[in-house]
């Protein structure tokens, strides 16, 4: 079973879906074949949203997938090619 982060057009995680393991190839209902390799679900995944604001990334519970198992909010860095947790602001002493 694997994981997709579905992310928006400033990078930020919106939804993780589970999904189709990467190396599985379907026959879409037209006689498509789809799938194959993580890359192929991930444009598969996108197209399935319908929507040009966002798009999808393979993710997984193993941290050497993409830095880590991204949680709602967290950031895609696509450059590192890896999710990235809100970093939080300690409050100021007074």
């Amino acid at each position: 079973m694997a994981h997709y982060a579905i992310i928006d057009e400033r990078n930020i995680v919106a939804k993780v879906i589970t999904g189709v393991d990467e190396n599985i190839l379907q026959t879409d209902m037209d006689g498509t074949q789809v799938g194959g390799s993580s890359e192929a679900w991930e444009t598969f995944y996108t197209a399935q949203l319908n929507n040009p604001n966002y798009y999808v990334k393979r993710c997984s519970y193993n941290a050497t997938i993409r830095g880590k198992y991204p949680a709602i909010g967290d950031t895609y860095d696509p450059v590192a090619d890896e999710f990235v947790a809100p970093t939080v602001e300690e409050p100021a002493e007074s």
